[in-house]
């Protein structure tokens, strides 16, 4: 693919924060893979990004050309339904601290990462960027919307107020190597993964899965968004709001029955926690994306035995 350098050159300083994440290390691979050669990364022990002086600090003596947002506190359906005081208060800290800087000292491309989440529960589908707050948010993880939309809300102003040039990205659900793999905070596919090897390992004949397994989801390889993000670093766009993903949708238990048969195991599946079903479908459209010039070009099905086989090798 292409990458256009418009704003930031080979040469230019990136700050990348959050860079040992699942999206973050994937972002730092693609950065170096097309040749940037000043990625800033500094990791939580040495910059705290809840302390608003601190990234002050940082940012003003590093002065980085561009700033790219993977820092954020995630999690799964229950993670989210059980800490929502939590998500809202340490998202809005970490990036309102870091927007902020960057436009307090004239970061001059900034992309922030969003979520499917920050649109209406009950949206048409495939979801379109104009569909933001336009009905009531899905209950179980309102608070990590409600973050991410003020985010976007921040990014949005500073360009109409003060011409500013920041992108806000927002992606489907995400797996791939360095997910987070904690039953109590991971999303579904790392926790069907570990579901199933733990399943192999004691030598059980099924697996539990949270939810009626109905409800439909997109998924998205972390290596597509990082290609994303790289992209639209330096494409020049109309809009601040643009959604990301690969169109490939399938229900929960579907997605369960996939990573079975890469198991090459024979396992039920059993339903439970019936009422953490999150909403019943979440599929973005990506015309906006693909008018841009950008695809998905990730095989999801290869993706999915390369991520099963690396977790079950480690």
């Amino acid at each position: 693919m292409d990458y256009p350098l418009r704003y930031i050159k080979k040469n230019d300083k990136i700050f990348l924060a959050g860079h040992n994440g699942l999206v973050g290390s994937a972002v730092l691979n693609k950065l170096n893979e097309v040749g940037f050669k000043k990625v800033i990364t500094c990791n939580r022990k040495k910059l705290n990004l809840l302390d608003q002086n601190k990234v002050n600090k940082f940012i003003s003596l590093n002065k980085p050309k561009g700033l790219i947002i993977c820092a954020a506190k995630v999690g799964g359906v229950n993670a989210n339904k059980n800490n929502k005081a939590d998500f809202i208060y340490e998202n809005m800290t970490i990036q309102n601290n870091l927007i902020n800087a960057a436009f307090k000292y004239n970061v001059k491309r900034l992309v922030f990462l969003g979520s499917s989440c920050i649109y209406p529960a009950n949206s048409k589908q495939p979801i379109k960027e104009s569909y933001l707050l336009t009905g009531p948010l899905e209950e179980t993880n309102d608070a990590y919307a409600i973050a991410k939309i003020s985010g976007i809300k921040y990014c949005q102003s500073l360009n109409e107020q003060y011409k500013t040039n920041y992108i806000c990205l927002m992606p489907t659900n995400i797996f791939g190597k360095n997910d987070n793999y904690n039953l109590q905070s991971s999303h579904f596919i790392p926790a069907l993964i570990r579901k199933i090897h733990t399943a192999i390992k004691k030598k059980k004949n099924f697996i539990e899965v949270w939810g009626t397994g109905k409800p439909k989801r997109e998924i998205m390889h972390v290596d597509d968004l990082a290609n994303a993000i790289v992209y639209f670093l330096n494409k020049k766009t109309k809009e601040s709001l643009i959604n990301i993903g690969t169109g490939y949708e399938k229900t929960i238990n579907e997605y369960a029955k996939m990573l079975i048969n890469i198991s090459g195991h024979n396992l039920k599946i059993k339903n439970i926690k019936k009422d953490l079903n999150g909403v019943e479908r979440k599929l973005l459209d990506i015309k906006l994306a693909k008018k841009y010039g950008w695809i998905s070009d990730e095989n999801i099905l290869n993706k999915l035995k390369e991520t099963y086989h690396s977790y079950n090798k480690s």
